[in-house]
């Protein structure tokens, strides 16, 4: 007979191997998709390869909704339910019993005991629980209820967290020594101004930030009607729903309503350049150049990702690469990306260079994006970016945990079902007019953000 124990063994095994393998050249990817009674907007894909689960549960409370004044709030609210667990007035198998409160080491032993693991954390914009089980009836059943207790009934211990304050800090403290870390404050501060996307988590925010804060959030924010549930595994539509079902059971019920959030402001353009020269005793300078970029829903999404391949984000191949690294030798990596989300998230274009070559390393690049945003990209940039783009896609979509990934942001960005079946028709219907077109409608070169941080004379 094969035990708990043994099973569990075995997950941990493939938890640490982190593969479900997926066919990935698979013509489709059906996803199922419906909405509970409770609110819950589900997202399934079957996948019965391996007996395994992996499961994401979005809410929208990521720190776009944290009080300028105590900026890391959803971050350390998401860190804060690992760290215990009320007690429980225990589930319908154990009828009269009741649930021990588990404290942070209790519930980490739980979980091993599982073989299973269930991890939060908040991005800019949502907060996200994610669960990976074995589909052992016992074991999943077990770890479902687990995660719902983890999920619903927090403990938040004041004392617990007076400790993570104080690793925080000394965090914050050391990052606070290195160049990159400045940098990347100074030009968030730039390109987002008052923006919750440029917010960023302080001594000072931290210390404003209390356990009552945190439960504050979680009833406001953590709502089975809010919930984009995604699952990825080997589970039915009947399996996912009732799963579902029951790890949204303990969360406090929102009004049937489930009343609208408060908007969020858009990040404001930036009418004219600024430029931030930064002393600081650094052997390599730090170089930024910005702007904000798009929204994740932005019709241009396509031609822009293309269009950014070939600009900065292909690596050795891309044009950026071959100006400052190759011709000029003046940085051993140079990049740029988009990060577009609810709202508009920064374009960047970065590198390291010595101090000396700071300049004109700024001044090539901004010469490479100028005539990059007004004529666009040649045809056999394009050619060769498409190539790779669609050659490289089935490496996205390679595991369940790339999938979930996938899926989880189809549901949270509102976009069609057959996305990824398209992803690579869309690639291939990108023109360099597209591209161009695109790039002058998003990118003004004219009113960037430059930071350049590091070198003891800089600035002077």
């Amino acid at each position: 007979m094969i035990t708990i124990k043994k099973i569990a063994a075995w997950a941990a095994w493939t938890g640490a191997t982190a593969l479900f393998l997926i066919n990935p050249v698979q013509a489709g990817i059906p996803i199922e998709h419906w909405t509970q009674a409770s609110g819950a907007q589900v997202y399934l894909v079957q996948s019965h390869g391996i007996p395994m689960l992996d499961v994401q549960i979005d809410f929208d409370a990521g720190s776009r909704r944290d009080p300028a004044d105590q900026a890391g709030l959803a971050s350390v609210s998401a860190s804060m339910t690992g760290k215990g667990v009320l007690a429980g007035p225990g589930n319908a198998a154990g009828a009269g019993a009741t649930e021990p409160a588990l404290d942070e080491n209790a519930l980490s032993e739980a979980w091993a005991d599982l073989g299973a693991s269930f991890h939060a954390g908040a991005s800019r914009d949502r907060m996200s629980f994610s669960l990976r089980s074995l589909t052992d009836p016992e074991l999943l059943a077990r770890a479902v209820q687990l995660a719902a207790r983890q999920l619903g009934e927090p403990a938040f211990p004041e004392a617990i967290w007076q400790r993570e304050r104080e690793t925080l800090n000394a965090a914050i403290k050391e990052a606070n020594t290195r160049p990159a870390t400045l940098a990347n404050r100074a030009f968030a501060a730039a390109v987002y101004g008052p923006h919750p996307y440029g917010f960023e988590m302080t001594e000072a925010t931290l210390a404003r930030i209390s356990v009552s804060d945190m439960k504050s959030l979680h009833a406001r924010l953590i709502a089975p009607c809010r919930a984009k549930v995604t699952l990825v595994g080997a589970v039915n539509r009947a399996q996912a729903e009732a799963l579902v079902t029951q790890l949204l059971a303990r969360l406090p019920t929102a009004d049937a309503a489930c009343p609208a959030l408060p908007t969020v402001a858009e990040v404001v353009p930036l009418d004219k350049p600024v430029v931030k020269q930064i002393s600081f005793d650094s052997a390599q300078a730090h170089v930024l150049i910005g702007q904000p970029g798009f929204k994740r829903n932005d019709p241009d999404y396509f031609a822009l990702t293309v269009g950014n391949y070939i600009l900065g984000g292909g690596g050795f191949v891309s044009r950026l690469t071959n100006e400052v690294r190759e011709k000029r030798g003046l940085s051993y990596s140079v990049y740029s990306y988009f990060a577009p989300g609810l709202h508009a998230g920064a374009f960047t274009l970065g590198l390291q260079t010595r101090p000396d070559q700071a300049e004109q390393a700024v001044q090539v690049s901004r010469d490479v994006l100028t005539n990059f945003v007004a004529h666009g990209p040649t045809a056999a940039e394009l050619k060769a970016a498409k190539d790779n783009l669609i050659g490289g896609f089935a490496l996205r979509i390679d595991s369940n945990g790339k999938l979930l990934d996938n899926v989880a942001n189809i549901a949270w960005n509102g976009l069609p079902l057959d996305y990824l079946e398209t992803w690579t028709q869309q690639v291939a219907r990108v023109t360099a007019k597209d591209i161009k077109t695109a790039f002058q409608r998003r990118l003004q070169p004219d009113r960037m953000v430059t930071v350049v941080l590091g070198g003891v004379n800089a600035g002077k």
